[in-house]
C-alpha cells in the first residue's frame, strides 16, 4: 500500500476502529506509529462529532511520551469542542501540574467540579478524582488545610476510597491535628482504621497485633496478587559470592540513603556481589553518585515496567533480594511480589512487618525484636548486633552557631526533638509539656513545620499551661549545618510510638544524649536499640511515667547530663552503633544462613491465621483516646477483646476456642 493510500485508509477509520488500530500498534511497541495515526486522523476529521474524544486519547499518548505542551494543546481543544467532557479537565490539570503550573492545574480541577451537578455514578467518579487530584497538589505545596477539606469532601461522596483515607490520615498527622482518626457522618472510625497505611499506623499506635493484621490487609488490597511469572530457572549453590540485590527508591540524599552510605563499599566482593536497583525520583546528587560508584552493579529501574525489571533481576541471577522500601513512598512492591529472587528480605526501609507472602526474613536485633515478640511478625526474624547501619564520616559544618543565632536562650535547659511533625502524637506532646512545666526556664526545640502546624502546637501548649514562647522551631538546613547545631541542645526527647531512627543516630553521633520510651512494636523500639548500641542504656525508659521523671531529673541535675555527653563523644569510635564494618560482616553471615536454608528446603513461609479477626478488633480500638503502650497487660487486653468478638462470631481453629487459637500465634 502506498503512503497516500495508507493515509487515506487512516483518515477514513471509524473511531472504534481507530482505537483498535492504535492499541495494536502500542502492543507491538510502535508508540510513534500510534501517535502518527492519531495525528493523521485528527487532521482529516475536524468536523467529526467525536473529535474531542480522539483528542483526549491522543493527549494521553503524548503525555506518556513526555510531549506535555502538545498534550496540553490537545486537551484545551477537546474542552473547547465539548465543555462538558470532564475527563479532559482532569487530565489537563495533571499535565499542567507536571509542567510546574500547580495553580493552573487546581483551576482546571475546580472548573471540572463546578460543571458536575448531575448525581450519577460517572459524575461521582469524576468529582472524587478532581477532588483527590486537587488535594494531592495542595498537599505537595503544603497547603494542608484546603487539601484536607478536599479529601473529606471526596470521602463523603465515596467513603470506600482507601487511597483518600491514607492521604487524609497522613495529612492530619503532618499537621498534628488531634485526634488523628476523626470519623464523619459517612466515614466511620472502623473504615479509617482499616484504610490507614501501615507507615501512618506505626506513628498512630504501639499495637503490634493490629499493625501485623493491617499490613497483611494492606498487602492484599493495595498491592494485590501479581500476574503469574514465567518459570524461573533454578538457581543452585555455587562457589562464588552470593548475588544480593538491594531495591530502593532512597539511594540518594534521604534518611535511608544516609544510613546506607557505607554498606555497599564494605561488602567483601569474595562473599557478596551487590546489585543495586534504584526506583526513586531522578537524582544526580552526590550521595546518589556515590552509590552508583560503590555498588558492584547499579541499575536504575525507575523507568522500567515490572516485567522489564523482573527480567533484568532474573538475568542478574539474584539469589537474595533486600527490599529497602517496604510500605514507603515509591516502593515497587508489585515487582517484589513477582519474586525476582528465591529469597526476599525486609530490612531498614520500613519499620515493621510486611505481612506479605513473599517476604521471608526480617532483619532486626535483640532489642527491637526480642524472642517473645517474634509472634508479631510474619517473617522469620534474624538479628544483627545493631539493626541500623550508620555513616561514620558524616560531613559536619566547621562552624557551630551560637544559641542566640538559633533563637535559643543562653543558659537554659534545651530539650530538642528533630523528628518530623507526623511522629508527634498527642500523648508524646503532653509528656513533653509535663517535663517543661517541671523544669523552670527550659525550652523545647523542634524541627519547624509550616506556620499553621507550629502555631497549632504553641496553642496546645498554652492550653496546657506552658507559654508558647517555650516552643522554639528550627528552620530546615543542609545536613552538615543541621548536624553542627545539634550540640546546642542538652537532651533529645524521643517521640512515641514512632521513635527517632536516623535522627537519633545523628544526635548520638554529635554527642547529644537521647531519652526514649521503648514500646512493643518495631518502630517503637528502634531508638532504644540505638541508645543501647551507643552504650547509654540508662536512657531507655520502660513506661511513660518513667520517661517524664527521667527527663525532669536530667533537666534539673545537669551534672549527670554532662557526663553522658562526654561518654558519647569518647566512645563513638568504639561503640556498636557506629561499627558499620561489623554490621556488614554480620549481614553477610545472615545472607549465607538465608541461602543455606533455601538450598536445604528450610525457607520460612509466612503464616496468616486469624489476622482477619485481629484486624476487626484492632479497627475498633481508639488510639487517639487510649495509648496502647500504657496498657499494662497487653496480651490480657487482647484476649479479652478477642473473647468478646468470639462471643458474637465464634472463632475456632481446628475445633479449638479463641483463647487457644490466639495463644497458638503467641507461642510461636
Amino acid at each position: 500500500m502506498t503512503s497516500e493510500a495508507s493515509q487515506q485508509s487512516a483518515q477514513e477509520l471509524g473511531v472504534p476502529d481507530l482505537i483498535r488500530a492504535v492499541e495494536v500498534l502500542k502492543h507491538a511497541g510502535q508508540g510513534g506509529a500510534a501517535s502518527a495515526l492519531y495525528a493523521t486522523w485528527i487532521e482529516h476529521n475536524a468536523a467529526h462529532p467525536l473529535l474531542y474524544a480522539v483528542l483526549f486519547n491522543y493527549s494521553v499518548a503524548l503525555s506518556d511520551a513526555e510531549q506535555l505542551e502538545a498534550a496540553k494543546q490537545c486537551l484545551e481543544r477537546a474542552i473547547a469542542l465539548n465543555p462538558e467532557f470532564i475527563p479532559a479537565y482532569i487530565n489537563l490539570g495533571r499535565v499542567q501540574e507536571r509542567q510546574g503550573n500547580v495553580g493552573a492545574a487546581i483551576g482546571q480541577w475546580s472548573a471540572a467540579l463546578s460543571r458536575m451537578n448531575a448525581v450519577t455514578g460517572t459524575a461521582v467518579t469524576h468529582k472524587t478524582t478532581a477532588l483527590n487530584q486537587s488535594a494531592r497538589a495542595l498537599e505537595t505545596a503544603e497547603h494542608d488545610a484546603p487539601a484536607e477539606h478536599m479529601l473529606r469532601h471526596s470521602l463523603e461522596l465515596d467513603p470506600t476510597q482507601r487511597e483518600a483515607i491514607q492521604h487524609l490520615i497522613a495529612l492530619r498527622q503532618r499537621q498534628c491535628e488531634w485526634p488523628i482518626v476523626l470519623p464523619s457522618e459517612r466515614v466511620e472510625h472502623r473504615a479509617l482504621m482499616r484504610g490507614i497505611s501501615p507507615l501512618s499506623a506505626a506513628a498512630l499506635t504501639d499495637d503490634p497485633l493490629y499493625l501485623l493484621a493491617l499490613a497483611w490487609h494492606y498487602n492484599q488490597l493495595d498491592v494485590g496478587d501479581p500476574p503469574a511469572p514465567a518459570p524461573r530457572s533454578p538457581i543452585t549453590a555455587s562457589a562464588g559470592p552470593l548475588r544480593v540485590g538491594y531495591l530502593s527508591s532512597d539511594l540518594r540524599e534521604h534518611a535511608v540513603g544516609y544510613l546506607m552510605t557505607e554498606v555497599f563499599e564494605l561488602h567483601q566482593r569474595a562473599h557478596v556481589e551487590t546489585f543495586a536497583y534504584y526506583c526513586g525520583v531522578p537524582s544526580q546528587d552526590p550521595l546518589h553518585r556515590h552509590f552508583q560508584s560503590t555498588a558492584h552493579h547499579f541499575t536504575n529501574v525507575g523507568a522500567l515496567s515490572d516485567d522489564e525489571a523482573l527480567r533484568k533481576m532474573r538475568a542478574d541471577g539474584l539469589q537474595i533480594l533486600v527490599d529497602l522500601n517496604g510500605y514507603t513512598r515509591d516502593a515497587r512492591l508489585r515487582l517484589v511480589a513477582r519474586r525476582p529472587a528465591p529469597v526476599i528480605v525486609n530490612w531498614l526501609g520500613f519499620p515493621g512487618t510486611m505481612g506479605s507472602p513473599y517476604h521471608h526474613y526480617l532483619v532486626a536485633d535483640d532489642f527491637i525484636v526480642p524472642p517473645s515478640h517474634e509472634r508479631y511478625y510474619s517473617e522469620r526474624v534474624l538479628r544483627l548486633p545493631c539493626y541500623q547501619p550508620s555513616f561514620r564520616h558524616r560531613a559536619v559544618s566547621d562552624r557551630t552557631p551560637t544559641r542566640a543565632e538559633a533563637g535559643l536562650p543562653e543558659g537554659a535547659m534545651v530539650y530538642c526533638c528533630f523528628n518530623g511533625a507526623h511522629k508527634i502524637h498527642r500523648f508524646t506532646f503532653e509528656r513533653w509539656l509535663a517535663v517543661l512545666s517541671r523544669v523552670p526556664g527550659s525550652v523545647l526545640w523542634l524541627l519547624g513545620s509550616n506556620d499553621a502546624t507550629n502555631e497549632r502546637l504553641q496553642s496546645y501548649a498554652e492550653q496546657c499551661g506552658v507559654a508558647k514562647e517555650r516552643l522554639i522551631f528550627a528552620t530546615k538546613l543542609a545536613n552538615p549545618l543541621h548536624l553542627a547545631r545539634y550540640t546546642l541542645a542538652d537532651l533529645f526527647l524521643d517521640t512515641a510510638p514512632y521513635g527517632a531512627h536516623t535522627t537519633a543516630s545523628d544526635a548520638l553521633f554529635m554527642g547529644v544524649p537521647v531519652l526514649t520510651l521503648a514500646g512493643r512494636s518495631f518502630a517503637a523500639r528502634v531508638c532504644g536499640s540505638l541508645v543501647n548500641a551507643a552504650g547509654v542504656p540508662a536512657l531507655v525508659c520502660d513506661s511513660p511515667q518513667a520517661f517524664v521523671e527521667r527527663a525532669v531529673q536530667l533537666g534539673t541535675q545537669r551534672g549527670e547530663l554532662e557526663g553522658l555527653k562526654r561518654q558519647l563523644k569518647e566512645s563513638r569510635a568504639t561503640s556498636t552503633l557506629f561499627d558499620t564494618p561489623l554490621l556488614v560482616r554480620e549481614l553477610e553471615t545472615l545472607y549465607q544462613q538465608m541461602w543455606s536454608e533455601h538450598v536445604t528446603g528450610q525457607l520460612p513461609q509466612p503464616r496468616f491465621q486469624n489476622l482477619e479477626h485481629y484486624l476487626e478488633v484492632g479497627a475498633s480500638l481508639e488510639p487517639d483516646r487510649v495509648e496502647a503502650r500504657a496498657i499494662p497487660d497487653y496480651e490480657a487486653f487482647w484476649l479479652e477483646k478477642l473473647a468478646a468478638r468470639h462471643h458474637h462470631r465464634p472463632l475456632e481453629v481446628d475445633g479449638r476456642l479463641v483463647t487457644e487459637a490466639v495463644l497458638e500465634r503467641w507461642s510461636r
